[in-house]
């Protein structure tokens, strides 16, 4: 980085964190390449519209054929102007964690306050969320400060005797962890990635804790596969002593538990040192009232929270995302508490990675390109989006406060606590009932928001309006990492989730544009846009991906001859475009199969989970019932698993998403083989001059397939294609060649 402009002022302190620049020279020549493909899509929208097919015999079909292909050309360059808007100016953050050592002693640190949720036992066993757990009470942070929070939506018994377990193995975990500066700290993590003690462990300490791990990971899995857990004293089980079996996950009372409460004496590690305040939630649930899934949880937890330890700071992250860098709480804090530029930061969002991806991996899974590029623009522009993980939020931001230039914040301040435990559950648990939210703003105004699929996004949106700012930090050593989808259904309904939050984000009240007028950014207004208009990308990929095709099997030409100065801008902007995708893909860390197949399931979302949200937002408009395509997965974790490391692409089951695409795959195989054999054989080879584009387009998306047709005519494991999928594309596919051929 060539720039550098540094936070801070005079006499107020050194500065915390850095911003840099690209240099000028590397933004000057993006802006001049971004500016030739500009001029690229601007003559082919001049083409389309000045070469209007007119008249002789079969025009009305090249007509038509042809207004689509200009829809969809000026919709693509619309949103690329859009992307690569925002894309301007982009910004990268470091932090002086020795200066904040250095400004504030230790004590003078604010409290941190850390949300874990979870709501299913079965999708997320207890071992996993205590895992999680123990990470964030392993930070590398004064434990008297530290207060972690696990609410159980689900509120599972074996969840909750997990988590005593966990506090009892912390006494050993916590201290190891920081005698031996252990990294990650999450002890399932750990123990699967060191087979044998490092050099500057000693050995028999080692080896007597990893022992005491895979004895409670061992009594958990057992209580888990019994759903009985035993009958002991030590499981003060006061929460769930009312509990019969009318009660269930949906129907239940609220219980709060302070498992390790560091007021007292017993609340200590084995070699003496304080432990981290550590709190079970159940909030109350009730099948006639309505609980907002894991923003009702969010904010249950911020009540609970404000009565036990009321930290300035709190910080959320999934169950299955665990803590991988001990000393993130000090890199989000050079943010907050730089007294120049920190004042008006509401929250530090940090990236999602993933441990479980595997090298070039099938789905593209490994984000570098939105981690290293996109979400540095959007930081560039005043504010990251808030994802709802991985996320330290200053909590008056949090609870709705207006951010104003005399605005102060008291980072000392501390809930006055009560000695008596019991009292302050109680006390606790009336903020939790079902009723509390009655004729209130939280969901509205405070807290996470309500009402949409992706809660964090809007809450996010929310507090950059009332004048906060977000910073996004990357550092080298990840902060987090989760688990990514291993099968192609699971990744197509979970972008099938988000794109259907953005776009009812974008079509509502609370839409970037009409919340954000003269709050934020017009460069961030557009950066919110780039994903809420993902689903409105669906119509005109179809569209490219199969009348082109179709014609070329019809010898129908919709693009300029190879000879025709036309043919410049079609040819400059495709492989301009590919290659500036390309570069940025392999600056970011991925590899060139990597690349591609990101490209694969950029299409294959844009065909299916894009195009349902399209159709269901339609139907939804129009008063009709939604559309439901819901995948069934049959076969099971550890097959799939074990296909995904090999690089075979999982199907599996019979879904609607799957059928789209079999049928895409299927039509430009034909195309291409029928298209080119008819070309051939009438004209030779000096057929293709005037559909040339056409063929390659086609051959693109046939090789771009070659995954799909292992499945449906190569492989025969339970992660292939099932034949019910190929009977309904054949179907759609026969009528459409048969159809064009005749013509």
């Amino acid at each position: 980085m060539a720039g550098s402009s540094v936070s801070g002022g005079r006499g107020r302190g050194p500065p915390l964190f850095a911003t840099e620049k690209p240099s000028r020279m590397a933004m000057a020549a993006y802006r001049l390449f971004a500016g030739t493909v500009f001029a690229g899509v601007l003559l082919i929208w001049l083409y389309r519209a000045t070469h209007l097919p007119r008249g002789g015999s079969g025009s009305g079909v090249r007509r038509w054929a042809w207004l689509g292909m200009l829809a969809a050309e000026l919709w693509f360059g619309f949103y690329w102007v859009l992307t690569l808007s925002v894309r301007w100016s982009p910004v990268y953050r470091r932090t002086f964690k020795d200066r904040l050592a250095q400004s504030c002693n230790e004590d003078q640190l604010p409290s941190v306050d850390i949300f874990v949720c979870t709501a299913d036992p079965t999708a997320e066993p207890p071992m996993l969320v205590i895992s999680t757990v123990l990470s964030v009470m392993a930070y590398d942070y004064l434990p008297e400060k530290l207060n972690v929070y696990l609410s159980d939506d689900a509120g599972s018994v074996l969840t909750f005797y997990a988590l005593c377990e966990a506090s009892e193995f912390a006494k050993h975990w916590i201290p190891f962890c920081k005698k031996y500066k252990v990294e990650p700290r999450s002890p399932a993590a750990y123990f699967a990635k060191i087979a044998s003690p490092p050099d500057m462990c000693e050995p028999k300490e080692w080896f007597t804790v990893k022992e005491l791990y895979k004895d409670l990971a061992d009594r958990v899995d057992s209580v888990v596969n019994s759903g009985r857990i035993p009958e002991a004293p030590e499981y003060n089980l006061r929460g769930f002593s009312q509990w019969n079996e009318k009660i269930t996950s949906s129907d239940h009372p609220p219980i709060i538990q302070i498992l390790i409460d560091r007021n007292k004496q017993k609340a200590v590690d084995i070699d003496g040192n304080a432990l981290p305040t550590l709190v079970y939630m159940a909030r109350e649930k009730r099948p006639h009232e309505q609980h907002h899934f894991k923003a009702g949880s969010l904010n249950a937890l911020i009540r609970v929270s404000s009565v036990i330890s009321n930290s300035p700071i709190i910080m959320n992250v999934d169950c299955d995302m665990y803590s991988n860098n001990s000393e993130s709480i000090r890199d989000a804090l050079c943010f907050f508490l730089d007294k120049e530029r920190g004042q008006d930061i509401g929250f530090v969002q940090y990236p999602q990675n993933f441990e479980n991806v595997v090298h070039d991996d099938i789905y593209g899974n490994p984000i570098n390109i939105a981690n290293e590029l996109d979400h540095p623009c959007l930081d560039g522009w005043g504010g990251m989006c808030y994802y709802g993980t991985g996320c330290f939020h200053r909590r008056e931001a949090l609870c709705g406060r207006i951010y104003s230039p005399d605005y102060e914040e008291d980072w000392t301040r501390a809930v006055g606590r009560m000695e008596d435990t019991i009292e302050l559950e109680g006390m606790a648990k009336s903020h939790v009932t079902c009723t509390y939210e009655h004729n209130t703003l939280w969901g509205i105004e405070k807290g996470v928001r309500y009402g949409c699929p992706l809660e964090d996004v809007i809450t996010g949106l929310q507090i950059q309006c009332r004048g906060w700012r977000s910073v996004y930090y990357n550092p080298a050593k990840k902060g987090f990492l989760g688990m990514a989808p291993t099968s192609l259904g699971q990744i197509l309904v979970q972008h099938k989730r988000w794109t259907e939050g953005f776009l009812q984000i974008s079509l509502s009240k609370y839409s970037p544009f009409l919340l954000g007028c003269g709050k934020i950014k017009l460069g961030l207004q557009m950066g919110y846009s780039v994903c809420g208009f993902w689903a409105l990308n669906s119509f005109p990929t179809l569209y490219y991906v199969t009348i082109p095709s179709l014609c070329f099997l019809n010898g129908i030409s919709l693009f300029p001859e190879t000879t025709s100065p036309w043919f410049v801008p079609f040819a400059y902007v495709m492989v301009s475009e590919y290659c500036r995708s390309l570069a940025e893909s392999l600056q970011c860390g991925d590899s060139a199969v990597e690349w591609w197949n990101a490209q694969r399931m950029w299409l294959f979302r844009r065909i299916t989970s894009y195009l349902l949200v399209t159709i269901d937002t339609i139907r939804r408009l129009l008063g009709i019932s939604e559309s439901g395509f819901a995948l069934t997965m049959k076969v099971s974790d550890l097959q799939a698993l074990e296909r995904y490391k090999k690089g075979m692409m999982e199907f599996g089951s019979f879904s609607g998403m799957f059928v789209i695409i079999v049928t895409v795959a299927l039509l430009n195989l034909a195309c291409i083989v029928l298209g080119m054999s008819r070309v051939l054989l009438q004209d030779g080879t000096g057929g293709l001059e005037t559909l040339f584009l056409q063929a390659v387009l086609c051959a693109l998306i046939v090789v771009i397939n070659s995954p799909v047709y292992e499945a449906l005519f190569l492989r025969r494991d339970k992660g292939s294609l099932p034949a019910s999928v190929t009977q309904v594309s054949i179907c759609f596919v026969l009528p459409l060649c048969i159809l064009s051929i005749c013509k």
